[in-house]
């Protein structure tokens, strides 16, 4: 970032001192941030965020009195409200719906690395005015947390932009590395969460697993066949082949129209 443009400006909020302090000295390696405060509990937050003008919230999961979830909560109930960055130390299990809403996280002890591309993404949203969608990404997770059950859209991140897809809108899923490809009608948009992780999220009734890398709408299921090297292969509705392993055949088997 230019040292031209406006410094962007953030909250540190974190019941642990090592954990503001690690926080502060890796961040001032960044010279287009600014540190708007340090902030021991949500209360103190509230009123620095009341004041001052914040673009990032670095926020501690679990915290005594009033935890980061419900000053998150309250933050994702503005308008254009600063985008959060949760920091925790929750294994990478418990950080799986983070990554299906889209939101940004870091794991304790926060590595100079992986604070520096959680920074580079928020620059990116903040250029872009997606303040809005991100609160709308936020709310969406905290409704998850609040009422757990299974997905109806996806909040997807990329390049710097937000957008919120209908899983109606979604013919089949299939892996790439550390992201899926959500496969539409006129296009395919990479969304950040594994294959396993979203399967977890979605109704069994509605999508299927049929390989290893591929997820399919149950709905779209149409003709299997078997190719000439003995392998199996689903034709959907919309047109797509997907491959299927053989031990989701019956599965499959059992759906086809």
């Amino acid at each position: 970032m230019a040292l031209t443009e406006p410094l962007l400006r953030a909250l540190i909020v974190d019941d642990e001192e090592p954990g503001r302090v690690n926080l502060r000295c890796l961040l001032a390696a960044h010279p287009g941030w600014l540190l708007a405060g340090e902030c021991a509990n949500a209360a103190q937050a509230r009123a620095v965020l009341a004041a001052t003008p914040v673009d990032v919230v670095f926020l501690d999961i679990r915290m005594p009195h009033e935890s980061g979830l419900e000053l998150a909560r309250s933050i994702g109930q503005q308008d254009a409200p600063p985008l959060v960055i949760f920091v925790t130390a929750y294994d990478t299990h418990a950080t799986d719906a983070f990554d299906v809403h889209a939101l940004d996280y870091l794991l304790k002890p926060v590595r100079r690395e992986r604070l520096a591309k959680a920074l580079e993404r928020a620059a990116h949203m903040l250029a872009l005015r997606q303040r809005g969608p991100y609160a709308e990404a936020m709310r969406a997770w905290m409704q998850a947390q609040a009422q757990p059950g299974y997905l109806q859209h996806l909040t997807v991140r990329s390049v710097g932009s937000i957008e919120r897809v209908a899983l109606d809108d979604v013919f089949w899923i299939g892996a790439a590395n550390n992201y899926v490809e959500l496969h539409m009608a006129k296009r395919t948009v990479l969304h950040r969460a594994t294959l396993s992780q979203l399967e977890a999220n979605l109704d069994p009734q509605r999508f299927l697993r049929v390989h290893r890398r591929a997820i399919v709408r149950a709905d779209q299921i149409g003709t299997l066949s078997v190719v000439g090297d003995g392998s199996y292969l689903l034709r959907l509705r919309c047109g797509a082949e997907v491959g299927v392993s053989e031990s989701h055949v019956q599965a499959v088997r059992d759906r086809c129209v």
